[in-house]
């Protein structure tokens, strides 16, 4: 027991020791000296212990830039560390369905396989030498994880894991992240601390394509292009085209063109861009916004025809513009702030959507919505910068199953082919269907919601027949109106050309008296 006791007593002297002449060492010793002596000792070290050691650490490059690498690798070390560690901590991620990831302590260490290769994953932290004041303690202390492994491995783990460990923790990222709805924020709003180009709230919007009222087949051939362009990285680098697609969705109002971009947004789990361009100053700012979305996006531009002209007429619109401010400048004073400030050009849009720019990022998605379509410009709708071109048309029948399925909870009625019938002849947008098939109380069953269709549906093919009637009528009246006064118009010229005729003849009957009189005078003074 007596030998016992020395023994650690001698073993906690010669630690004590080894501690001293190390402070010492690192105090009081020369920095390059000291800098030599460690080199020698890490060679020394290397040839006697197989294992390399690699760090990455949490703040690189930027200041106050958080490492996207060890972002990557907390998240894809996240489920061993839970299963694995003892010692835990919360760590909150903003934008993810996972709110709060357990991860590593310091000083824990969990381990992984790949292909057949063990490797040990660690986390350190370097406490600050000095205590400071600062806005960002974290900062202070420099964390960092620590891959290791045997040297034997390094040419594969090296290369093949980390970039396996990158790639999958982005994509447990991407997995979990919480979508989100962006809006572009005014310019003048880009300077401050902190500040965005793109504001954001959670996308929460219920649509999908099983919800969404239109023919099933323009549905399926609208999932296997999006299933397509999804699995396209590879096919679009080989084409040498930018990663992207475009897509036109044209239609009456209430059509369903948002919830198509909804049902397009949950279906791929993409994030949604609103560009709203009349806020956008020029096509510079238009690029930086450009530059600012990420990849897994839908880029929607709504009502295009509506938010800028983009068309040759604007130039003619302005100088008629400005010569009506020269000849009344004070209507430039009554217009003042009304006018929109914006000018981005069709040029600038066209880069935008397949130009160098659109080249910067991939897997985009760009939408235009219009109410007509042929009020846009040709070459803003061409195939290569839109796509596909989606017409968003009035319900036919497979819309209204749709309707009735998501809203009665029915799949057939015996009042389904009267329905059919009504819905040829008529067009009624499936906005408006949806609202007749909804229960308005809880005594209304789904009999008397296909009822109240039928006749909405047989009031508004009323509706439709008197309109063209009067259409029509009108029609009919104008083209009378321009024959009465074509009329009217071929009389006064003929009543104009007979006074001419007569007025003439007079003054010819007039000038011959004269002439005789002049001659005769003449002849006699002759």
């Amino acid at each position: 027991m007596m030998m016992m006791g020395e023994t650690w007593s001698q073993l906690g002297s010669l630690i004590a020791t080894a501690m001293f002449l190390w402070a010492m060492f690192d105090k009081y010793f020369p920095h390059h000296l000291r800098s030599l002596i460690l080199s020698h000792t890490n060679k020394l070290t290397s040839f006697m212990y197989p294992y390399i050691q690699i760090k990455f650490p949490e703040f690189t490059g930027e200041y106050l830039k958080r490492s996207e690498a060890y972002a990557a690798i907390e998240t894809y070390l996240s489920s061993k560390s839970s299963s694995e560690a003892k010692n835990l901590k919360a760590v909150v991620v903003k934008d993810s369905s996972q709110p709060v990831q357990l991860s590593m302590d310091e000083n824990e260490e969990v381990t992984d396989e790949f292909e057949g290769m063990k490797v040990w994953w660690g986390v350190k932290k370097i406490p600050p030498r000095t205590q400071s004041f600062s806005f960002y303690p974290e900062m202070e202390e420099k964390r960092y994880y620590k891959l290791t492994f045997h040297k034997s491995h390094r040419e594969t783990l090296c290369g093949k894991y980390i970039n396996h460990v990158l790639q999958e923790g982005k994509a447990i990222t991407v997995r979990n992240r919480q979508r989100k709805l962006c809006i572009n924020n005014p310019s003048q709003n880009w300077g401050g601390y902190r500040s965005t180009k793109w504001s954001h709230v959670t996308f929460e919007h219920p649509a999908s394509f099983d919800t969404l009222a239109m023919d099933s087949k323009k549905k399926e051939e609208i999932i296997n292009d999006l299933i397509k362009f999804r699995e396209g990285k590879e096919y679009y680098a080989k084409i040498g085209k930018a990663w992207k697609r475009g897509y036109l969705l044209y239609g009456p109002p209430g059509t369903g063109k948002s919830s198509m971009i909804a049902a397009m947004a949950n279906y791929l789990n993409y994030d949604i861009y609103d560009l709203e361009l009349t806020t956008v100053k020029d096509n510079t700012e238009l690029r930086r916004l450009l530059i600012e979305t990420t990849s897994k996006s839908i880029i929607v531009i709504e009502d295009i025809d509506c938010s800028l002209d983009l068309t040759g007429q604007r130039k003619k619109k302005e100088d008629q513009e400005k010569d009506e401010e020269k000849k009344d400048p004070a209507s430039k004073m009554a217009k003042g702030g009304e006018e929109s400030s914006s000018k981005v050009t069709l040029s600038g849009l066209l880069n935008f959507i397949d130009g160098l720019w659109s080249a910067c990022g991939g897997e985009r998605i760009i939408v235009f919505t219009t109410n007509y379509v042929e009020k846009l410009d040709p070459a803003l709708i061409r195939r290569g910068r839109m796509d596909m071109h989606i017409e968003m048309s009035y319900s036919g029948f497979d819309a209204f199953k749709v309707l009735a399925k998501n809203y009665l909870d029915v799949d057939s009625h015996e009042l389904f082919a009267t329905i059919d019938h009504l819905l040829e002849e008529t067009d009624m947008t499936p906005a408006d269907v949806a609202e007749n098939l909804m229960p308005k109380s809880q005594n209304e069953d789904a009999e008397t919601c296909l009822k109240k269709l039928i006749e909405a549906i047989k009031t508004a093919k009323e509706e439709a027949t008197k309109k063209a009637e009067e259409e029509a009528r009108l029609k009919a009246e104008k083209e009378e109106k321009e024959k009465q006064e074509a009329t009217q118009e071929d009389v006064k010229v003929d009543e104009s050309l007979a006074k001419d005729v007569k007025e003439n003849g007079v003054d010819v009957v007039k000038d011959d008296k004269t002439l005789g009189k002049e001659v005769k005078e003449n002849g006699v003074t002759a």
